[in-house]
């Protein structure tokens, strides 16, 4: 008997029946044919492949059209090695694999593993279909990716305790909080990702969340200002969908699909693809994840590679943002191990991670097939390591504790990293945007602050925003010739500024004091009269006078950051 249970001469590992085609780079999985069996059906995705005296296509064991009986592991072997007889021509010279052929192995195992090889087409339908756990999004999402945008997808690691070993690690009756949360965006011409972490303990505001339950009764769950972030989940009945409404209320950016693992999840992966390396500046040594290891190079996987990332008391400064660093760098690491062809070639590995990966994640329903989730993995898969940074949510201790344990945003970092993100603006300048045109708005003259003259409509921002607006302009900026003119007729998606051309060098002026970005001025044809203000209409995209409302071109001094390609030894 085998660790599973197997006798000799049972079924065997289906990855072991997968073989190399050295005609066409690609793998088939090949069985001995049966003179009974008639031909199987081929894979969804790809036309099955026949020679005259050799082996065939077949389907995975389970499916229909299965061969009977399964050919031993040393007929299987000379089948895939020995060259099958030519007659008339002369063998073609035998194409190499590379690592394009190889990515189609692939199945959509995390957001980050599916930026890191992205997915393929040549995976079992049924057999792992039948894996992946799906629950609704309750209307919180986009309503799903599309090729011609940026996509955005939401990753949360559960701090639920199910599974055996689990109990010693904090909470065993946790209802499993969002324990780890990172928001994954990827620009819309494909070439970079920024995957930002949310910090667990970040006081925020948790929306009002209408949520779909086990038992397909729908709740409307209330929300709670100024409550742990982590709360947005496992609280009160509260499912990923409420986690992604909070995210769009904190950060403005809508997500496209969400992806949620457990404890057991970390454990399978990391075994699929035998361990992920990780470096140590020091010795670690922390009772509470279990967790002792000497300084220097280690491979972890299983219960080891999930203490590494639940350990924080040994590593930074004890809390819970070192502890996000160290796990960005071991994401890095396991893309890493996730793009070597030591991974991307082995049809053992491969077959082990989609299976672990199928089993472990549970999904948004807009994304609950394999097909929808090869989709999605082939959109992201052609950014490369070197333009995928991990970041964190800037923050500061919670200046209303004494003893502190939560943390609040930094408000002069953060909202400008948002906006980078909502504006599709990489960490990485591997582009530069397309603004020659629009720039040139912003070039040329300005008129004195005291000369500048706007009516301040609200067209979407929060109540009081014209007002506050007014008083900043005027106490702060001289603008005195400005106006509250409460609501404006109609909302607008995002702060805009209407002048006529010969406004400009007042527009100009305006639009330095508050960070307009050159789309949001609005020139008409008409010249304005002499004594006539320009209109400013402020949208959802003002959260505060004073805040620049253009996504900045880099992202803020000293904001912490891990590029996926660098190894990175923890301290």
């Amino acid at each position: 008997m085998d660790a599973q249970g197997r006798g000799r001469g049972e079924a065997v590992d289906p990855a072991d029946q997968w073989v190399l085609n050295p005609d066409t780079g690609d793998y088939e999985l090949r069985l001995t044919p049966s003179e009974e069996q008639p031909a199987a059906p081929s894979v969804p995705g790809r036309s099955e492949r026949r020679r005259s005296g050799g082996a065939r296509s077949a389907t995975v064991p389970g499916q229909r059209g299965r061969p009977d009986p399964q050919p031993s592991r040393q007929s299987r072997g000379r089948s895939s090695r020995q060259p099958e007889q030519q007659t008339g021509r002369r063998r073609p010279k035998p194409k190499k694999a590379g690592k394009k052929k190889a990515l189609v192995w692939t199945g959509g195992v995390t957001a980050f593993l599916l930026v890191a090889v992205g997915t393929g087409g040549y995976l079992v339908y049924q057999h792992f279909n039948g894996n992946i756990t799906a629950i609704p999004d309750d209307g919180a999402g986009t309503g799903g990716f599309s090729k011609d945008r940026a996509i955005n997808v939401l990753v949360i690691g559960t701090d639920k305790r199910t599974g055996a070993g689990n109990e010693g690690y904090g909470d065993a009756g946790s209802a499993g909080h969002a324990d780890t949360t990172i928001l994954l965006h990827v620009s819309k011409d494909r070439t970079n990702a920024t995957a930002l972490s949310i910090p667990r303990d970040l006081i925020t505001d948790i929306p009002d969340c209408p949520t779909t339950q086990s038992d397909g009764s729908t709740k409307d769950i209330p929300g709670t200002p100024g409550k742990r972030f982590n709360e947005s989940l496992g609280q009160y009945d509260r499912t990923p969908s409420c986690t992604m409404r909070t995210i769009t209320e904190l950060t403005g950016v809508k997500a496209d699909h969400f992806m949620v693992a457990d404890f057991n999840a970390v454990k399978t992966l990391t075994s699929a693809v035998d361990g992920v390396d990780v470096c140590l500046a020091k010795d670690i040594d922390d009772p509470d994840s279990h967790l002792k290891l000497p300084k220097g190079d280690h491979t972890l996987q299983g219960e080891e590679a999930l203490a590494f990332l639940r350990t924080r008391h040994s590593v930074g400064f004890g809390g819970d943002l070192s502890r996000i660093e160290i796990q960005q760098q071991f994401l890095g690491s396991l893309m890493r191990k996730l793009k070597s062809n030591d991974t991307l070639t082995s049809p053992t590995k491969m077959w082990k991670l989609a299976e672990a990966a199928t089993k472990a994640l549970t999904v948004d329903e807009r994304i609950n097939d394999i097909n929808q989730l090869r989709k999605l993995g082939m959109e992201l898969s052609s950014v490369e390591m070197k333009n995928i940074t991990f970041t964190t949510v800037p923050v500061i201790d919670n200046p209303a504790e004494t003893v502190k344990a939560t943390v609040v945003l930094d408000k002069t970092k953060a909202p400008q990293l948002f906006s980078m993100i909502r504006d599709d603006i990489s960490l990485t300048e591997v582009k530069k945007q397309k603004k020659a045109q629009a720039e040139a708005k912003l070039k040329g003259p300005r008129a004195a602050s005291a000369d500048v003259r706007v009516d301040v409509y609200n067209g979407g921002a929060p109540a009081g925003s014209a007002q506050e607006a007014i008083d900043w302009l005027q106490n702060s900026e001289g603008v005195l010739k400005s106006s509250n003119r409460a609501n404006a007729p109609e909302k607008v998606a995002k702060t805009q500024l209407v002048y006529g051309p010969d406004q400009a060098d007042q527009a100009r002026q305006l639009a330095d004091i508050m960070g307009l970005s050159a789309a949001a001025l609005k020139p008409t044809t008409t010249d304005a009269g002499e004594t006539e203000p320009m209109r400013l209409t402020l949208g959802p995209d003002f959260t505060a006078a004073g805040t620049p409302l253009t996504a900045p071109s880099k992202a803020p001094k000293d904001i912490q950051r891990v590029e996926a390609d660098k190894p990175v030894c923890a301290k």
